[in-house]
């Protein structure tokens, strides 16, 4: 059989437009389901509306609100003052928003059915929110059955243009179980984009640990940004209620469990800003010892610059934040070798400390003394001092203070074998 004659024989089989023909069944289906979903009129009530997939279906939430809207402490519009902070100053900081737009920034939340990771850990709910133009935009995701992973990561991917995540305890939890649930159907969505990622989980735990026994944002947001939950649904409930959704069809709890996730979002908005504004000291109501967190925070970034400025600002009193920030300045003159600075410093804190902070003091000036200034009798009187003070207490933390304690006395052995050697 000649081709042409092949081809005349499939002709009625082919279709001119089969791109159109798709397009087509698409639109079947998805007319065919939007009459299948449970409690339709429930959900569009509540602005919730199904995005259509794949031969299924998500249900997707959008809220918006002014800038000027008060949550907590904050409006939302601080969040556009912490962005236009960062990028008037030329601080390198982990959470620093330079060069960045506010709308380049996404504060995102997801809801999952148990706190373990591995693909056994379903999220069920993926929430965001971001900037545009002169309001904040909320959006939240909604697996509406087990089986609708598609459309869930459909939808939230194919509009997503941001350059960093903004999450609480998101790099250890919310973003590597989306990594984890994404692999499963990465041939059918889109990518995951590569974004930057603020964590202020870790920042919360810096500046807050020694005053908050748990560092939960709920915790946090209460005690630290003054926002106050009503009839919240308490997370650990999450799961048992999208389970009972998942069966029963019914929007209630899990509209509950929407308004828990749109207010972890929100405060992730106000708490960007709150913790810019600690970090530039622009926080009016910023304690000493928030003050001294955040000058130590510059310390362990290896910013000798920013820290000495902060501990500088306390370093004239006689309080504990004083006392540390003298200490914390003492050693940053130590670290950039101003041994004069250092040892001055060492030396006043040795007569105003008590306790294991007096200790460390003496220890610190006894070395500056011993390897710099070779004078080795001064620096067994504070070594001695020391140990005097170290008898009279308990440590802190035993372990620590066993080595502590083994270290000086090694320290005097050797510092009175060089006085006798070196006398005067």
């Amino acid at each position: 059989m000649s081709l042409k004659n092949k081809l005349a024989r499939l002709k009625p089989h082919l279709s001119a437009n089969p791109v159109a023909k798709e397009d087509e069944k698409v639109k079947t289906n998805q007319t065919s389901m939007a009459g299948q979903i449970p409690y339709q009129d429930h959900w569009e009530k509540e602005n919730v509306y199904p995005f259509f997939f794949d031969n299924n279906y998500c249900l997707v939430r959008e809220t918006t609100y002014p800038l000027d809207q008060q949550h907590g402490n904050y409006c939302f519009r601080d969040f556009l003052k912490a962005v236009e902070m960062w990028n008037a100053h030329s601080i390198e900081h982990p959470l620093s928003a330079k060069e960045y737009l506010p709308e380049e920034l996404f504060f995102f939340d997801t809801e999952t059915t148990g706190l373990g990771g591995g693909v056994g850990n379903t999220i069920f709910l993926l929430g965001y929110a971001s900037v545009s133009g002169d309001q904040l935009i909320l959006r939240q995701h909604i697996l509406a059955n087990p089986g609708a992973e598609v459309p869930l990561y459909q939808s939230f991917l194919e509009s997503i243009n941001y350059k960093t995540l903004v999450t609480y305890n998101g790099k250890s939890f919310d973003w590597p179980q989306v990594k984890t649930r994404h692999t499963l159907v990465r041939d059918h969505v889109p990518k995951l984009p590569q974004f930057g990622h603020f964590d202020l989980y870790h920042a919360a735990r810096r500046l807050w640990k020694h005053k908050l026994e748990r560092l939960k944002l709920s915790v946090v947001e209460k005690e630290i940004l003054g926002v106050e939950r009503v009839d919240d649904v308490p997370g650990f409930l999450a799961p048992m209620i999208y389970f009972d959704f998942v069966e029963s069809r019914q929007p209630d709890g899990m509209l509950g469990i929407l308004k828990h996730n749109e207010i972890d979002i929100l405060s992730l908005v106000t708490l960007y800003a709150h913790l810019t504004f600690q970090i530039f000291g622009y926080d009016t109501k910023q304690t000493r010892r928030e003050t001294f967190e955040v000058g130590r925070w510059f310390a362990h970034l290896g910013d000798s610059s920013e820290a000495e400025k902060v501990f500088n600002k306390l370093s004239d009193g006689t309080d504990w934040s004083s006392q540390r920030a003298k200490f914390e300045l003492a050693m940053q003159h130590k670290k950039q070798q101003k041994w004069d600075l250092a040892l001055e410093l060492f030396k006043e804190l040795a007569s105003e400390m008590d306790g294991e902070d007096v200790a460390e003091a003496c220890i610190e000036a006894a070395k500056i003394l011993e390897h710099r200034y070779r004078n080795y009798s001064l620096a067994l009187d504070y070594s001695l001092k020391a140990g005097e003070l170290l008898k009279k207490m308990a440590y802190r933390d035993r372990k620590k203070g066993l080595k502590f304690q083994k270290a000086l006395q090694t320290r005097i052995s050797r510092l009175e074998n060089k006085r006798k050697k070196f006398p005067g």
